[in-house]
């Protein structure tokens, strides 16, 4: 099942005061982040800007949520991919999620909960959205650093980011039934540029396939933030960064809560000109539109991660 370590992962630890852009630190934690993206397409952040009373905020929330009526979380819909209900399917009979659009901002988290609670629900509002600007935070810092460590020009970089659409994945897992098995969410890759997923309320699952095919589970912490490599982020990369392979293994004997939060690109993305070279050839069409990468996987449901790109942008 993996071992419950994230020992053979890499580790970036962004609570070291002293890891400022341009610094040593800084530059070292660059050239790890590329090694760990480049081999397994993710790396364990240690992030201690959201705390455990926060934490425990918003599991009190994600309890209120997950305890609606079904037909109540139903409403929620989206004609994106992920973007709304999903639960009761007869494979993942464990797993139920709900996205949240734009929860960076307190309209974003707003309009979700008007959804759920039309009289409004202020604490659920006030902890989500505190809790998705703080791995806001943390994705900005992710992305400048992946662009430095490519040396692409930084100037780029903060388009980049205004660009990017932001989806809150709010799931949860309950324990398995005497005649069920354990499996939580089936292995997969995710379509996004970047996932953050976090364990909320300290119930481990989430395990991450090595390159060498091992499987690795993750250590359920506050402070502890994996941070994947998704398909967009493949692509940008010409091919350089793995798209990371996970899936949820559910041991518990309580409902574990998780969040993901997703980027996708709301802008046409292109492959930078320095990560192509002879060495790296265009492997790709140039300019890439994540919503319709999404459409096309929905219909075709290619499953594998480099099947899908190859079919959908490969030249």
């Amino acid at each position: 099942m993996g071992s419950e370590t994230q020992s053979q992962l890499h580790i970036v630890d962004f609570t070291d005061e002293s890891m400022k852009p341009g610094s040593e630190t800084w530059l070292s934690a660059c050239h790890v982040l590329k090694t760990a993206l480049e081999d397994n397409g993710c790396f364990v952040a240690r992030y201690d800007k959201v705390g455990k009373e926060l934490c425990d905020s918003v599991v009190f929330a994600m309890e209120n949520l997950f305890g609606l009526p079904v037909e109540t979380k139903a409403k929620k819909t989206s004609d994106k991919l992920f973007h709304g209900y999903l639960g009761q399917v007869s494979w993942l009979p464990l797993y139920e999620s709900l996205g949240i659009d734009n929860p960076l901002s307190m309209e974003g988290c707003q309009n979700f909960a008007n959804i759920m609670w039309p009289e409004g629900n202020d604490h659920f509002c006030e902890s989500v959205n505190k809790y998705a600007k703080l791995l806001g935070e943390l994705d900005h810092m992710v992305k400048r650093m992946v662009f430095e460590s490519y040396g692409v020009d930084m100037q780029r970089c903060s388009s980049f980011i205004e660009s990017n659409n932001y989806l809150l994945r709010c799931s949860t897992y309950r324990a398995p039934q005497m005649d069920e098995n354990d499996l939580g969410l089936h292995s997969h890759t995710d379509l996004t540029i970047t996932s953050i997923v976090h364990q909320l309320n300290n119930l481990n699952g989430l395990e991450i396939k090595l390159k060498d095919g091992e499987w690795s589970g993750i250590d359920a912490s506050p402070s502890l933030f994996v941070v994947m490599a998704g398909d967009a982020l493949k692509v940008w990369s010409n091919g350089r960064i793995r798209p990371c392979e996970h899936r949820v293994i559910m041991n518990a004997k309580k409902s574990r809560y998780s969040m993901g939060l997703f980027t996708f690109s709301g802008e046409m993305m292109e492959i930078p000109k320095e990560l192509v070279n002879e060495e790296h050839p265009l492997r790709y069409k140039p300019i890439f539109d994540h919503y319709e990468f999404l459409r096309f996987f929905d219909k075709e449901k290619i499953k594998e991660s480099d099947s899908r790109i190859q079919a959908y942008c490969g030249i």
